[in-house]
């Protein structure tokens, strides 16, 4: 059974940052491209990054780039998503995702709020 679990948001001011984790299992991790997604309140699911499977290439969209990291470690059967300079736009639940011709699973997500 395939399982993505989020770990790692919280309530952060802004500036600050957080580090999300996510840990795979039930599948062959090293396999499969990753995926960090977020929906903030009362709005769609937005893209966020992605990273191939050996971890080669990533990319981010226009509002995050510079401002967050995705990296993966195939060892942990873990991704990453390093968030530095956070604002209040990014307050989001925050989901990991498997991609394969497209999303097909997504884990629970974390939720990450960012206030004074």
């Amino acid at each position: 059974e395939v399982q993505l679990v989020e770990s790692g948001g919280g309530m952060v001011q802004p500036g600050g940052s957080l580090r999300l984790s996510c840990a795979a299992s039930g599948f062959t991790f090293s396999s499969y491209d990753m995926t960090w997604v977020r929906q903030a309140p009362g709005k769609g699911p937005e893209w966020v990054s992605s990273i191939k499977a050996d971890g080669g290439n990533t990319y981010y969209a226009d509002s995050m780039k510079g401002r967050f990291t995705i990296s993966r470690d195939n060892a942990k059967n873990t991704v990453y998503l390093q968030m530095n300079s956070l604002k209040p736009e990014d307050t989001a639940l925050y989901y990991c995702a498997r991609f394969y011709n497209g999303i097909d699973y997504w884990g629970s997500g974390t939720l990450v709020t960012v206030s004074s």
